[in-house]
């Protein structure tokens, strides 16, 4: 993540009036399917395709009038992904990191929020009645955290899109830290070694 740095929230929230914050969430849960039978799913993990064809998560810039960082966050998971997001709370026990880019001066806040499966699912049925449904967001996808035989399909193929930002280090980040998948099979997946950003 070149021209990326990392933050602490304090540090981060602790930045002038000039700087605006933008928070973004990886929704996951627990998935005992399993592809063709035979492949476990694992997890279900939410990514979501955005209006310039790129893939990031759900959430966008907050606002002062917000209150919190969350407030914020969830009033853009609400907008987003619709009414079902009504149905969980995105804390600050959720955050994961917070990054700063060489670009405007704009802080990302990165969140995971584990959900049941059938919150999860819930949403992404919900999603194509959400407010910025076909305007912001063009639709939801589910990471698939498997590699096929051929050792190209599944995770490999997925992290070969055009991510936003410091999404595609946030999921890999995510993916490692909170046992998604396993470490090995992530690095091989991400066709390097996966490391903490500085």
């Amino acid at each position: 993540m070149a021209g990326v740095r990392r933050l602490q929230l304090e540090e981060a929230l602790a930045l002038g009036s000039e700087w605006r914050h933008a928070c973004h969430a990886l929704l996951y849960a627990p998935d005992p399917g399993l592809l063709f039978g035979r492949i476990p799913l694992r997890y279900a993990v939410l990514m979501q395709m955005r209006f310039d064809g790129r893939l990031g998560f759900p959430g966008g810039l907050v606002n002062r009038q917000d209150g919190s960082l969350e407030d914020g966050l969830n009033r853009e998971l609400s907008e987003e992904l619709g009414e079902a997001a009504a149905a969980f709370r995105v804390e600050r026990t959720d955050y994961r990191s917070s990054h700063v880019g060489s670009g405007p001066h704009v802080v990302a806040h990165f969140y995971a929020k584990l959900l049941t499966l059938e919150q999860l699912t819930a949403v992404e049925i919900g999603a194509p009645r959400a407010k910025d449904h076909g305007l912001e967001v063009l639709g939801l996808v589910r990471v698939p955290l498997y590699t096929l035989r051929d050792g190209v399909g599944g995770l490999p193929a997925f992290l070969e899109n055009s991510f936003i930002g410091t999404a595609r280090e946030q999921l890999l980040e995510a993916l490692k830290d909170l046992r998604l998948v396993e470490s090995g099979s992530l690095s091989k997946a991400a066709g390097r070694r996966i490391s903490a950003p500085p």
